[in-house]
């Protein structure tokens, strides 16, 4: 069995070979690899910048509908699934890291993520009916932002034939957002607020807000200073 896969390749039909190198090179570690990966995407892309890194494993569906701006990088096994015309925009110096996925979820949903937005390991955000993200936010590791809520009051219907609420969900610029954060879709976030890591945001927070909890509740404004008794 040790060369199983040996002789699968030397099996292989003709017509299926261009899949098999590209596989190989979609997931391949080397800078060669990385330069190819640029290159293939820099022809199917909305719109590619410059000095793009797209890492191992990435997973694109529709580019047509993926604008990426200059000086992104995007980590290994991050996926960016644009099910609408206006899909997936990053904006200049926008870093995914490892595992990130980013789905638009309908055909009018969309995520717009802003100028140098970081976004921590195996954050996962939807656009159901619009994402929008200021410039300069931070997000931690394992933050999910999901647009949409069931609804399941009847007891009698299966709770996915019950439809949801959706909105669209914005985040100003220069937001930090802690680790293991929840937004849903009846919260927006003010521009300059701070969301402690593993709250559940299911109101909007106000401008320049430090907000913590289960659920999210604002415990003071930044600058303010803090007393102890």
């Amino acid at each position: 069995m040790d060369d199983y896969f040996t002789r699968a390749f030397k099996e292989l039909p003709s017509d299926q070979l261009e899949a098999f190198y590209g596989t190989v090179f979609l997931h391949m570690d080397t800078d060669y690899a990385a330069e190819l990966r640029r290159e293939y995407y820099a022809g199917r892309l909305k719109s590619l910048g410059r000095n793009v890194r797209i890492g191992c494993g990435v997973k694109i569906v529709n580019p047509q509908f993926v604008s990426i701006g200059d000086d992104v990088s995007i980590g290994d096994n991050c996926a960016l699934i644009a099910s609408s015309e206006q899909g997936i925009h990053l904006g200049d110096a926008v870093v995914l890291k490892h595992g990130v996925y980013l789905d638009t979820e309908t055909d009018e949903g969309y995520i717009r993520i802003g100028k140098r937005v970081y976004v921590g390991t195996g954050c996962c955000f939807h656009g159901h009916k619009g994402l929008e993200i200021g410039d300069d936010c931070l997000f931690a590791q394992n933050i999910t932002i999901t647009p949409y809520s069931h609804i399941f009051e009847d007891p009698d219907r299966p709770i996915s034939s019950q439809g949801g609420h959706s909105r669209k969900v914005t985040i100003g610029r220069d937001c930090y957002v802690g680790k293991h954060v929840c937004i849903l879709y009846s919260a927006d976030i003010g521009e300059g607020s701070v969301v402690g890591s593993g709250a559940v945001v299911v109101k909007p927070i106000p401008p320049y807000s430090v907000a913590v909890g289960v659920p999210a509740r604002v415990i003071r404004k930044r600058g303010e200073r803090t007393t102890t008794e």
